[in-house]
């Protein structure tokens, strides 16, 4: 067998369809609700923000979805990513495990990210929207929905979190390259901007005020939509062409894995590779772990609280049920942007709670030293997100060792970080700081979640 499962420009190899997880779960996740009401949400409620077949997709139960003609035309481009057996890591840690990583950093902006940005931007040209507003982090979901709107003919606007606006220039660059603008948040361009900077002048920003600003800069008009880059339950089954694709190509390979691993800040990469294999199991009754990895520095899955909450900081999103650290919570400024978020994708905390799901954090230091270990044995530079699915699956790894065990281990690398060089340099030079986060700030975050009667 070759060390390389490469991609296979077969058109079957293609997939065809989204799986959606929602037709296999062993009892469905709490409803979405309206802030004002309490009531679960109507597709009326939600029209404001999203195209209908977006909606349609969000609340679906049907286990596929089929992928439009006109978005496999774009994936076409870079799908299916290759998936690779890295021996050379194998052989560094002594291991007897078999690891394997699906590489998403060949899409054209980089990342995962287009999984999702190229069909929204479709349904929405489709309904005659010409213009999309959304937040980014790390700066990475903002390049891919540029990039969408690029090849779809929209206007994008893309609220950047301050802190990544100012760490990670050339992903803001990369932004404006597609045409898309690019606003630091929070800004003066919205109430809810204006009223943060009011009492915060001097705020870093957060994904959940970022996407305040977005979601009321879309509501503003008629012309334009919103874009959510993670979370919602049609980003994660967008995102599924990974999962369903390393399935294709773990069984080239002659092997299935034991172990799945991605990180975690709303969800959707970890979603993206383990929902198919997860699915799988429920419906044969077979067994797999899988392991979302956060930053010590931002972790809902391993120390947040399970409850309804907003999914921005305005309180202008309806309200989702999931491990939250509190809408108002404010992450320190770690390299890790893309991860900075207060809540899990619902769907993944529901897995959570339902015990299908393991969960763990690492500190930025210790998952920086995994990339830079993984990219001189391996020759890929991880972005700083992905770093932590590398550490993770390296500590497995090494489980494996000490146990004697021989598993296969497959992780999901989201993208690569040329353009986080910064952030390597900072780490070479010894100047990354480990951010824990404060008791008391999430104390007083929590402290502010809605009363729902449920």
């Amino acid at each position: 067998m070759s060390d390389t499962v490469k991609h296979v420009l077969d058109e079957t190899r293609l997939p065809e369809a989204w799986y959606n997880l929602a037709a296999d779960l062993p009892e469905p996740p709490p409803p979405v609700l309206h802030p004002g009401t309490g009531q679960p949400v109507g597709p009326d409620d939600l029209a404001p923000l999203f195209p209908m077949e977006i909606i349609k997709q969000e609340v679906a139960t049907d286990r596929f979805i089929t992928i439009p003609e006109e978005v496999r035309t774009v994936y076409r481009q870079w799908r299916p990513t290759p998936l690779y057996r890295a021996r050379r890591l194998e052989k560094a840690l002594e291991t007897p495990a078999r690891i394997y990583y699906k590489y998403e950093g060949v899409s054209p902006a980089g990342s995962h990210k287009p999984n999702t940005a190229v069909p929204q931007a479709f349904y929405s040209k489709q309904e005659g929207i010409t213009r999309l507003t959304t937040e980014t982090g790390a700066g990475q979901w903002g390049s891919a929905l540029a990039f969408a709107g690029a090849v779809f003919g929209l206007e994008v606007e893309v609220y950047m979190v301050k802190v990544s606006y100012d760490q990670k220039p050339y992903r803001r660059g990369l932004i404006e390259a597609y045409g898309a603008r690019v606003v630091a948040s929070p800004s003066n361009e919205t109430n809810s901007g204006r009223a943060i900077l009011a009492e915060h002048p001097d705020s870093t920003g957060s994904l959940g005020m970022a996407i305040s600003e977005a979601v009321e800069a879309a509501a503003a008009r008629e012309d334009t939509k919103y874009s959510l880059g993670s979370v919602l339950n049609h980003v994660l089954m967008h995102q599924t062409v990974i999962g369903e694709e390393a399935s294709a190509q773990m069984e080239l390979a002659e092997d299935y894995p034991d172990v799945l691993i991605g990180c975690t800040g709303g969800g959707s990469n970890f979603s993206g590779l383990s929902f198919p294999f997860i699915g799988r199991a429920l419906r044969d009754g077979s067994k797999i772990r899988a392991i979302a990895v956060e930053p010590a520095a931002c972790p809902s899955l391993t120390k947040g609280l399970y409850a309804f909450d907003f999914g921005d900081t305005g309180h202008l999103t309806p309200l989702v049920k999931m491990h939250t650290l509190g809408s108002t919570f404010v992450p320190p400024p770690f390299h890790s942007g893309g991860l900075r978020y207060h809540g899990m994708a619902p769907l993944v905390s529901h897995l959570k709670e339902l015990g299908l799901i393991e969960a763990r954090a690492y500190t930025q230091t210790e998952v920086f030293a995994a990339g830079v270990e993984f990219a001189r044995v391996e020759g890929i530079l991880p972005a700083p997100e992905a770093n932590h699915a590398v550490k993770a699956a390296m500590d497995e790894a090494i489980r494996c060792r000490e146990k004697g065990e021989s598993q296969a281990i497959l992780f999901n690398l989201c993208g690569h970080g040329h353009f986080d060089m910064q952030a390597y340099i900072d780490y070479s030079a010894g100047k990354l700081v480990d951010h824990e986060y404060s008791e008391d700030e999430v104390a007083m975050a929590l402290a502010g979640l809605p009363a729902v009667a449920v």
